[in-house]
């Protein structure tokens, strides 16, 4: 099937990236590592390598097998709220990759400024219009404009509102990849008619073939429904967490009981904010293991987007871009014919 009409729309993103396809892996903790990444990269799209807390020698070593797997670019992803972000940011300085992408929280402008400095495009991640003005502001080469639908650490707002706030108004200014919800080839036409840069997806990522998660954790999300992917809440200010979407099972209960431990610890004065907050993440990174590594689905973080309810099989990756591309270019010709 030709592609001429996705190609065309998608030919910023191309550029912007240096890749065939604007079409971004999250990056995953546990996950998301070289095997995946470069597989996603030969493919002609865009892979995400997810730092998470590693230690800095093992990150070092992820990049330096990425590129020992493929040629193309592929991003660096480092998370502003994990304990080892700080140590990471410093190693990142000699080492030379093309991305850096800045998730979990947000960063300052002097670290967006340390990152460029070393030659990487940066991309931050934007939840709101507000957050989406200071990262430019600070200095980012694109926005990575993630609604509430997508797993992981999320914000509050969909993905459809984003797009009215956000994407309408700096569309032009800066390249800007929907992330949130995207998980068809119809869904990615459309969020590129409207101004996107390109898209991120995660959900489906995982589930194909050469995505070495536990087998277990593959299946739940088959099994899955939409709904049952949530937000975790946060229940006083005391204890400020970013909120997790993932499937629902004991091992987010257990996170409702964590929180509920450190806030009277903190009421208590035997533990620091910053303390906590990093216990919090230690928790998620743990879980998450259990659950996409050693195949705990019941007591591991099963985190997953709401797109979990449009996925049924396990797919090759080649084929997850055929369809995206095939589906993306139907829904084009679709458009086309019913403005003629």
């Amino acid at each position: 099937m030709s592609h001429v009409k996705i190609t065309k729309l998608m030919q910023r993103g191309s550029d912007f990236l240096g890749v065939k396809y604007p079409i971004l892996c999250g990056a995953m903790t546990w996950i998301s590592e070289p095997e995946l990444v470069s597989a996603v990269c030969n493919h002609g799209c865009f892979g995400c390598l997810a730092g998470g807390n590693a230690p800095t020698d093992v990150l070092l070593k992820y990049i330096e097998k990425t590129k020992s797997l493929t040629d193309k670019p592929f991003a660096v992803n480092l998370i502003t709220i994990a304990p080892a972000y700080k140590e990471h940011l410093a190693m990142i300085k000699d080492i030379k990759v093309p991305f850096i992408i800045f998730a979990g929280s947000f960063p300052k402008e002097k670290e967006i400024e340390a990152a460029k400095e070393t030659g990487a495009k940066v991309m931050c991640f934007a939840s709101t219009v507000s957050i989406a003005e200071r990262m430019i502001r600070f200095g980012a080469d694109a926005i990575i404009l993630e609604g509430s639908e997508a797993g992981g650490h999320i914000g509050h707002v969909s993905s459809v509102i984003l797009m009215q706030q956000v994407l309408y108004k700096f569309a032009d200014q800066i390249p800007m990849f929907m992330a949130g919800g995207m998980s068809t080839g119809k869904m990615m036409a459309h969020a590129l008619l409207m101004g996107a840069t390109g898209v991120q997806l995660g959900t489906r990522f995982v589930m194909t073939k050469e995505c070495n998660c536990h087998p277990a954790f593959k299946e739940v999300f088959i099994r899955a429904n939409a709904r049952d992917a949530i937000a975790t809440p946060q229940y006083d200010s005391k204890l400020p967490v970013v909120a997790v979407r993932a499937l629902r099972n004991k091992g987010m209960d257990n996170f409702g009981k964590l929180q509920l431990r450190l806030l009277k610890e903190l009421e208590a004065g035997t533990c620091h904010r910053q303390d906590a907050q990093e216990e919090v993440e230690k928790y998620w990174m743990g879980a998450l293991r259990r659950a996409a590594v050693e195949g705990d689905i019941d007591f591991g973080s099963l985190m997953a987007g709401q797109s979990v309810g449009l996925v049924d099989s396990e797919m090759s990756i080649q084929q997850l871009v055929d369809e995206l591309l095939n589906d993306g270019e139907a829904a084009l010709n679709d458009i086309a014919a019913k403005l003629c």
